[in-house]
């Protein structure tokens, strides 16, 4: 797209979906991550999936580059592992709304990016995966056209959790840039891709005493953006898998609805999808 062609398309990328309004984002505009933001989770225990990487807070893993925040993994002896990458969290949490990202993903074997919200309180109704678990968004480097969004809940949970996966037609998800959404509401949680319904969700449960519907989803979540490397789910890295591997997420933006949603009875919406047109569903 030349500059021209931008300007005058910028404007219309910054209204809001009908029925929302703007509460939070960042654009990625400055030089450095904005502290007041993000925090770094740092570590490299293999965060419960075998994984291979060792999360720094360094500028190596996590920079802004030409408008857009990039994670990068890197083949690197770092602490006790033997890749480094970078995982952020937000210090905001909501409860509720439309989270959106441009992002434009990986590839090669055993690389995982992922972009997904945790509950701010782990403990109100106990620990994983009965405290909530909302994945807008992983892809496994070795499939490089396809693209998951699942919920975690209950114990015992549904085997792999709940959620649905879609991959472009034709192309690759390297190859651009590409708009992921989650719609949050009371008893209701939709993904979209590149303005693509694709999945809804409306029935979930928590073994918790006493909790009531919708828990464990009605109470404040953060969103968490990372790119691992290895585990249980994409594999390890093989011979062909490139480094260092960059993440791109050219803005997050968090809406807030401009009426307040009533709360929908748990399974009574059916879920009803429109045909897709540049993505299909796992085959």
């Amino acid at each position: 797209m030349n500059r021209l062609l931008l300007l005058l398309v910028l404007p219309l990328l910054q209204q809001p979906p009908a029925g929302w309004e703007l509460a939070w984002s960042d654009e990625f505009a400055g030089k450095e991550l904005d502290p007041t933001k993000w925090k770094h989770e740092v570590g490299g225990h293999g965060f419960g999936n075998n994984e291979l990487q060792f999360y720094t807070d360094r500028a190596e893993n996590a920079s802004i580059e030409d408008g857009a925040l990039v994670l990068h993994a890197r083949a690197e002896k770092h602490q006790n592992r033997s890749y480094t990458s970078a995982k952020l969290q937000s210090k905001a949490a909501w409860t509720y709304g439309r989270f959106e990202f441009r992002v434009q993903l990986p590839k090669g074997r055993g690389i995982w990016p992922a972009i997904w919200m945790m509950p701010s309180d782990l403990k109100k109704y106990g620990g994983w995966p009965q405290c909530g678990e909302i994945d807008i968004l992983e892809q496994l480097g070795h499939e490089p056209n396809r693209v998951y969004g699942t919920l975690h809940f209950g114990n015992p949970r549904p085997p792999a959790g709940k959620g649905a996966s879609v991959a472009l037609k034709q192309g690759s998800l390297t190859d651009d840039w590409h708009v992921f959404a989650l719609e949050w509401m009371p008893g209701e949680m939709r993904w979209f891709v590149d303005g693509e319904l694709y999945s809804v969700q409306n029935d979930w449960f928590t073994s918790a005493p006493g909790a009531a519907w919708p828990a464990p989803f009605d109470r404040d979540f953060y969103l968490q953006l990372n790119l691992a490397v290895g585990g249980n789910w994409p594999g390890n890295p093989d011979a062909a898998t490139t480094f260092p591997q960059k993440f791109r997420i050219d803005y997050v933006r968090v809406y807030k609805p401009k009426d307040a949603p009533a709360l929908r009875p748990k399974g009574s919406v059916k879920a009803d999808l429109p045909p897709l047109k540049a993505w299909e569903f796992r085959k």
